[in-house]
């Protein structure tokens, strides 16, 4: 038996976990029709198959129609979710893990005007910042009603056969009981804190009625909320003894600070270029302190850390979600002792914000999260090994040679720098965005495992790439910066890749025109910013910077508020102007004829990139498909079969920016889906 800390069972109440890591609950907005279906239940099935311990589903499920989930989660009031959640339980259970599902009302963290647009309950009028509805103060017989909904969620989680539920607190309805920020409420449910626990106890006590003292409860909260005027850690800790001595829990999981906005949601679940694991010895006090299972999750990406954790007694279980994210395989590896080759999470949040956005969670790179019905995580053999010959060592590159090179194929790759990364290894260059570089390094080890010819420094033409005698031939040479946007002064600006590369010195007086919205422009505005240089940055946008999203935009401004930056919006450069030895930018309006000018000493473009794709068509007159690409065979999975051209020789693709500019997901998922099946 091994001696690793991680891998040693443990056991909960009746319940022995396999091993002392677990994913920790989190809505990564898969549900059908608010139902844990197809792509819900594989993505689960596919860890618990490499051997995670513990899997928590749902961040959170809702348990009362007043409750409206603001992105797609599963909707546990609805008796129906029964049969499919046993469906997961069972095939999760017949690979050894176990399963829970976590349970909320989501009190005023939603809007009023989703599902059937019944008002958002709270225990007093605040509004929460992030989601803007103004509550309705809870009444007796809302409280009434609350309480049996949960009651009933967690029966139909017991019929379902899950393992154990736990209660979502933190930020939600419960803990909005619990702070004086927002509860105003009179006796018996406000005023001391010993009444704000109350409604908690409350429905702890109705679900240990319906379901049991077998049955696991847990609750995750907040042990401070870091916040003036709300709970403290004094009173974290005195809840946290409570909730044990209760005897109606049976673990306590962990968090500290606020997530009612975006900045206090970013704190509490950092993102890169913040520290790792900040609130683990925070668990370990309250640990320390109540002698009862702890569990914790908040940037730990890395099994080092997470051994560390276990190791010294600040938790029982530890959570690695969105490692989990990234790796699926990760205990696997572990036990295998094949740690190396853990596909490392690099903290660029694409998961959550894509959800608090509306969107699905898909791993930044690794495309196959979320797609495990129709996406491998590990590549199989190709049947016929072939010759692939790739231009460009970028994400899109790097990805199909990685996964060319697992289906046995011998692989060529041609690279114009001196080492691999393309816009990866530009935006690296930030400190804050350093883990970036991972995504490259990682499967730059992957392919030199496997064996894969690098060419760098080389410029690859046609000749080249013909003398290879490829099968398939994959342009992956990315996009150059666009800035010929303008009516007039094109050649008197600058590109924001010219900043962050270090090829031309920043301004003392600086516009920032960002058109593509993405992290190029408020890098170039971060890095200008802080030589002490004026900035100001522009978009024709009703909002600035769409692309970045919430919780990767709090660092940005958090150094850009600091320096005073000034933010303009839904205004468009029309053209600049030499005055002197400086600019006259002159800007336009797209709701009418406005114009307005600036005086500044430099002009920083951010619009996209364009395609660098000579190569790609001085080859498609000799490929055999004509570079044409089926997308209905690539959306459903099937092998491309397009025969053009008899004289052809080789096919020919092209991913990621070389076909228009994206990011980085769409570049790795390019590669993955067309070359898994070559």
């Amino acid at each position: 038996m091994s001696n690793d800390p991680l891998l040693q069972p443990y056991k909960l109440k009746h319940l022995t976990l396999r091993n002392r890591i677990m994913i920790t609950s989190h809505e990564p907005a898969y549900p059908e029709d608010g139902m844990p279906k197809g792509r819900y239940r594989a993505y689960h099935v596919e860890r618990a198959k490499a051997g995670v311990a513990l899997t928590m589903t749902a961040g959170s499920a809702s348990v009362a129609q007043d409750s409206p989930p603001v992105f797609n989660n599963i909707l546990a009031w609805k008796d129906e979710v029964v049969g499919h959640m046993k469906q997961l339980v069972d095939e999760v259970h017949d690979h050894g893990a176990a399963v829970m599902i976590q349970l909320t009302h989501l009190g005023r963290r939603t809007r009023w005007d989703k599902a059937d647009w019944l008002p958002v309950v709270a225990p007093s009028h605040e509004r929460e910042a992030s989601h803007r509805a103004f509550p309705k103060r809870m009444e007796d017989w809302d409280m009434t009603r609350i309480i049996g909904d949960f009651a009933d969620a967690a029966e139909r989680m017991k019929m379902a056969g899950v393992d154990g539920i736990e209660l979502e607190a933190y930020g939600h309805l419960l803990e909005q009981f619990w702070s004086p920020l927002t509860n105003d409420l009179e006796a018996p449910y406000g005023g001391s804190l010993e009444n704000r626990l109350k409604f908690t106890f409350d429905v702890l006590g109705a679900i240990r009625k319906r379901c049991g003292p077998d049955f696991i409860v847990g609750l995750r909260y907040t042990g401070d909320q870091d916040l003036p005027g709300g709970m403290t850690k004094a009173e974290g800790m005195t809840v946290s003894q409570r909730l044990k001595d209760s005897g109606l829990v049976d673990f306590l999981n962990v968090v500290k600070g606020h997530i009612d906005t975006d900045p206090g949601l970013t704190d509490l679940i950092p993102i890169q270029g913040m520290r790792n694991a900040p609130h683990l010895d925070f668990a370990g006090e309250i640990r320390a302190a109540t002698g009862f299972p702890t569990f914790h999750a908040a940037k730990i990406p890395d099994v080092a850390t997470a051994r560390h954790a276990i190791a010294s007694g600040k938790l029982d279980m530890v959570g690695m979600t969105r490692a989990h994210m990234a790796d699926p395989h990760l205990v696997r590896k572990i036990i295998e002792k094949r740690e190396d080759d853990i596909r490392p999470c690099v903290g660029a949040n694409y998961c959550l914000d894509r959800i608090y956005q509306g969107g699905l969670a898909f791993c930044l790179h690794n495309a196959a999260t979320g797609r495990e019905e129709t996406m491998p995580h590990d590549i199989p053999a190709a049947v016929t090994k072939k010759r692939v010959t790739i231009v460009g060592a970028g994400p899109a590159g790097m990805e199909a040679a990685r996964v060319a090179a697992e289906r046995g194929h011998a692989v060529t790759v041609f690279e114009a720098a001196d080492q691999p990364g393309g816009q990866i290894r530009l935006t690296a260059q930030d400190e804050r965005r350093r883990e970036m570089i991972s995504i490259i390094a990682w499967r730059m080890a992957q392919c030199e495992a496997k064996g894969v010819d690098f060419r760098f420094n080389t410029f690859a033409e046609a000749a080249d790439i013909l003398a290879t005698n490829p099968d398939e031939v994959i342009i992956a040479t990315g996009g150059m910066p666009h800035t010929e946007v303008l009516g007039q002064g094109n050649d008197l600006v600058v590109s924001t890749w010219d900043i962050l590369s270090g090829d031309v010195k920043p301004g003392q007086n600086v516009l920032v025109f960002d058109d593509a919205g993405d992290h190029a422009g408020l890098q170039a505005a971060d890095k200008i910013s802080a030589t002490g240089a004026r900035v100001e940055i522009v978009t024709p946008d009703r909002s600035f910077a769409p692309e970045v999203m919430a919780m990767n935009l709090v660092p940005y401004m958090r150094n850009l508020q600091h320096r005073d930056t000034t933010f303009t919006v839904t205004w468009r450069l029309m053209d600049v102007a030499r005055e002197g030895n400086q600019l006259r930018a002159r800007l336009g309006s797209d709701y009418g004829d406005f114009t307005r000018e600036r005086v500044v000493d430099q002009v920083v473009v951010n619009h996209g990139t364009r395609p660098l794709d000579e190569l790609y068509f001085e080859l498609k007159p000799q490929s055999s498909n004509l570079g044409e690409v089926d997308y209905k065979a690539l959306t459903n999975g099937r092998a491309q079969a397009v025969a053009r051209n008899p004289a052809g020789t080789f096919r020919l693709f092209r991913i990621g920016d070389a076909v228009a500019a994206r990011n980085t997901h769409a570049a790795i998922y390019d590669a993955l889906r067309l070359v898994k099946d070559l």
